[in-house]
């Protein structure tokens, strides 16, 4: 049960860790900052299998329909706007942990994790332990991301901002495809 429930979290949180690179390539971000970007994702990752085990095997067709869709949407246009921030004088992203985009890319990579949610019972681990480590796992890697990216910014610069904005588009690819593939 642990290793399957690891497992499984490692998986949830690789969208958060690669959108956390991502949010680390914008600039310089303060360790309060880094803290509360890896707090939004973990809390996020934590409550979004709560949701789906809530909802039940009723809704999650539903849900599965359109995450997709939502992360496609969400993380393009977040991507695109790295991208015009990395062409232009100005950066896009202003301080990346004051933007708002933490929060709209926390709520779009746990959409998985909902309908992940309903199918925990299977695990055999208890709703407050499966959710903690998802949990958990997501912060840990979202925080060593912050900081990944914004090693790889201060090197980079502009093309840091490049790679991050084609991170978030190639991840809103990658979820899209995958369920598709998964006939979803």
């Amino acid at each position: 049960m642990i290793t399957s429930l690891l497992l499984l979290a490692l998986g949830l949180a690789m969208d958060a860790a690669a959108a956390a690179i991502a949010q680390g390539t914008s600039g310089r971000i303060e360790a309060s900052a880094a803290l509360r970007i890896a707090a939004l994702f973990g809390i996020a990752h934590a409550v979004a299998p709560a949701i789906g085990w809530g909802l039940g095997m009723a809704f999650s067709s539903l849900i599965r329909d359109i995450d997709h869709w939502v992360a496609l949407v969400l993380l393009s246009l977040l991507g695109i706007k790295m991208l015009i921030g990395a062409s232009s004088r100005s950066p896009a992203l202003p301080n990346a942990a004051s933007a708002w985009s933490p929060v709209a890319i926390a709520v779009t990579t746990s959409l998985d994790a909902i309908a992940a949610g309903i199918t925990l019972p299977a695990l055999g681990a208890p709703l407050f332990l499966a959710c903690g480590t998802i949990g958990l796992v997501t912060a840990a890697l979202a925080l060593g991301g912050v900081y990944l990216g914004m090693a790889l910014g201060s090197r980079m610069g502009k093309a840091a901002k490049v790679a991050g904005g084609l991170i978030l588009i190639g991840l809103a690819v990658d979820i899209f495809i995958q369920h598709r593939l998964e006939g979803v």
